[in-house]
Order: structure tokens, then sequence, then C-alpha cells
């Protein structure tokens, strides 16, 4: 899976990194055999969002008690390290996570000082079924065990548990959700993504079609949420052949105070783009003209400082596109369509802006060039989605970028040259003829 911008899920969680740690201990008695099923509860924690961006997708656990031994533990499948190698994994898409064990009331009083919901269903399995879930996390949290390569969307800290519910039920779960998805996974993105418009509109350019194409609600259940969604709905068979309810009890331990619901759908941000495609893409034609009118400094400054901003906001994250594209795992961001609307040619215009405004007439005939091909690309990749293989869902992006593009190809075609500086000697244009006579 696409590891993308800041690991997009359960990493808040990995704060509790800085507490010791119960996997230095023995094997829990559900690990040993010694813990018998009656006596055994397991429940599926959800937490909800948090502030930052890591945490907006919420996160899982799942809890063990033995109540007869008088022992609980925690299962997060959330924990990365933080050494001076992460970030190179990170880009490279080759991050490592692992499960880890914790105090659960430690990790419920964590995630309630962050002001995020704690929400608890204990799981109606047999007692047989309890032994093993309990034995499957304990092993899987032994040092030869615990690693796992994270993937955003396909083996992620809830989609681990997701499989290990669905493991002690006999295949029960995903049986039940293989059926067709509310929405695809970047409409999942972008509702969970809502609360921050700037990094939303950010996350969409950087994702292909990958996660435009149809999926289950089991494919849903790599988010908490989802995940919560499916287990409190899930009638499953038990021992005696018939159908019960998965959830046995629901206890909200904490709700949170003052967050915005999250959306059910995503956003439409796609008015709102397009008008300030066409606000800038048409200012910057207005300065051509108000240049080719007053031949003064103020409106060649302001084109060149529009284009250091578009070289800002679209050429860094157009280049780091291109680079994921070709040198890192993210296979999300593979082939994506975006790059013709955005790219390394508009990280271009960042230098090329800054030396318009010192006046280069240089870097203005180099703009005007890349501009028009900047535009020739972007109405290509408009033109090119009539053909299914380019099916990717970024109207909204071509809303935004290609009316910019469109207009700065035309204000550099309109800009007018420097005039000469009042005083300077001008070259005659031919020799002067000299009168023959007969």
């Amino acid at each position: 899976m696409p590891r993308i911008a800041s690991l997009l899920t359960c990493v808040l969680g990995l704060l509790l990194l800085a507490a010791p740690s119960a996997r230095a201990q023995e094997m829990p008695p559900w690990g040993t055999g010694e813990s018998r099923g009656e006596d055994l509860s397991i429940y599926l924690a959800t937490f909800g969002p948090g502030d930052d961006v890591a945490s907006w997708w919420g996160h899982g656990s799942l809890v063990v008690e033995d109540q007869r031994l008088h022992q609980t533990r925690l299962y997060n499948y959330g924990m990365f390290s933080f050494d001076s190698s992460m970030l190179l994994r990170y880009a490279m898409g080759r991050l490592e996570f692992w499960v880890d064990d914790a105090s659960a009331a430690g990790t419920f009083r964590f995630y309630k000082s962050l002001n995020r919901d704690v929400r608890l269903q204990e799981l109606n399995l047999t007692p047989a079924q309890k032994v093993e879930l309990g034995r499957l996390l304990a092993v899987n949290v032994l040092p030869e065990n615990r690693n796992y390569l994270y993937q955003h969307y396909d083996d992620n800290c809830v989609t681990r548990l997701r499989d290990g519910i669905d493991k002690v039920l006999g295949g029960q779960l995903h049986q039940a959700m293989s059926v067709p998805g509310r929405m695809t996974l970047r409409g999942h993105t972008r509702r969970y993504t809502a609360v921050g418009p700037a990094m939303s509109v950010l996350l969409d350019f950087l994702m292909n079609d990958e996660i435009d194409k149809p999926i289950t609600r089991w494919q849903e259940a790599f988010l908490p949420d989802e995940l919560e969604r499916q287990v409190a709905e899930m009638q499953v068979v038990g021992a005696d052949g018939q159908k019960h309810p998965l959830v046995a009890k629901t206890v909200n331990y904490y709700t949170a105070q003052g967050r915005p619901a999250l959306p059910e759908q995503p956003p439409k941000y796609g008015p709102v783009l397009l008008l300030l495609g066409l606000a800038f893409g048409g200012g910057a034609v207005g300065l051509a003209l108000w240049g080719r009118r007053s031949g003064g400094r103020a409106p060649r400054i302001l084109l060149g400082l529009q284009n250091v901003l578009i070289g800002l906001v679209f050429g860094i994250p157009g280049f780091a596109l291109f680079i994921m594209w070709l040198f890192t795992e993210h296979s999300v961001t593979y082939h994506n369509e975006n790059l013709f609307l955005a790219n390394p040619l508009t990280l271009v215009m960042l230098p090329l802006g800054i030396r318009l405004m010192l006046g280069s007439e240089k870097a203005r005939e180099r703009m005007r060039l890349l501009w028009r091909v900047l535009a020739a690309l972007g109405v290509l990749g408009l033109a090119l989605k009539v053909l299914p293989p380019f099916d990717q869902d970024n109207w909204r992006l071509i809303a935004l970028i290609l009316p910019i593009s469109l207009g700065m190809a035309a204000a550099l075609t309109l800009a007018r040259s420097r005039a000469p500086v009042e005083g300077r000697a001008v070259e005659p244009l031919a020799p002067s003829l000299k009168a023959s006579g007969s």
C-alpha cells in the first residue's frame, strides 16, 4: 500500500513508545495455555480522530482480559521507530511497523488526555475462539513475529485486527463483508481529511487511480470506524449453530468534547477549486495587460511573484510525485495523471519567477515557452480522459490547475518586453544611404 503523507493512520498511539513495554515481560497466561476461555474477555477498542494529520484516521487495538487471573493487555499494531533511518525508509515506501502490548488503562487515559473518543466493543466469541485469538495476539507480539511492512490501505494497524477476528471466526467476517463498499478508497480518504482542506487537496493530487476502483466493505475496514461499524452489524454462527450478534456489549469510555463530526460523504471542493484556478489564471492575464499599457515594473514583479508561488505550491508536489513514481515503492503514485498538470517543469517557475521580478528578459522568454508546454500537457491530459485507461478521479485538480496553466501561457504571451532605458542611444536600423551623382 501506499504509505502517503505522514503515515495517514494509527500513528498518534505510537507515543506509547516512550513508556516501558509489556513485551519485555513473560508470556501472558492466554499465550501459555493457563487462561480458560470462559474467563477471557476480548474487546475491540476504537480511538477517535485527533488533531494532527497522522491521527485524523483514528486508531484501533484489541484488548485481552483474564478476569480470573486479573491480567489485561492491549495489543497495538501501530508501532514504528523514530530512528535516524525512519524518514528514508518512509520516503522509499519501506517503513516497518510492529505490534506491541501495553497497559489498557494507561492507553485509555492517554487518548482521553488528547480529547479523543475511546469506545470498546466486547466480542461475543466462544470460549475456544477467545483462547485462539488471545494466543494469536500473544504469539504475534514476540520479537520474531511482530514486524510487518506497513501499507496504508491493505496492511495497517486496523486490517491486522480485522484479519485476526476473521481468522477465529472461520472467515465469517470476510464472507459477510465481501459486498460492495459505500465509496472508493479516495472517497474515504477525502472525507477523513476534510478537516484540513489544503492537506486533503495535496493527498488527492499525490494518489493515482489505484484508489478509484470499486471496493468491498471488507476493504473499507482499513479504517477504525468502519471496522467498528462492521463488527457492530455482524451476526455470527455460534457453537450452538445459531446466529447471534458479534458484539456482546458496547462501552463508551470517553467521548471527545468539541470535535467536529466526521462527514459521511467527501466534501465537494470542485466548484471552489475551479473559482480559485480561474481567479489566479485570470489575474495573470490581467497583470500582463496592465504591463502592456503602463510599461511599469509593478505588473512584472507581481507576475513573477505569482510564478514563485506556483513553483512552491504546485512545483514541489509535482516534482515529489515524479520522484515517487520513478524511485520509490509508493505504488499509489505511479502513472499519476496529475503529472500532466504539475511536474518538474512547474518547479522551474520558482527560480524563473524570481528572475522575472528582477527584470530578466531571458527568464520571461523561457517562462513563455514552458507555460505553453505545461498548458498543452494539461489540455492533453484532459483530452485523454475520453479513453478508458485514463479514469483517474482528478477532476478537482484539473479544475484548479488547468485554468492557471492556460492563464499563465496567455499572460506570458501578452507580456510586453521591457522598454528601452530612457536616454540610451538607439542604433540606426540601417546605414545611411549616400547620394550618388551622375
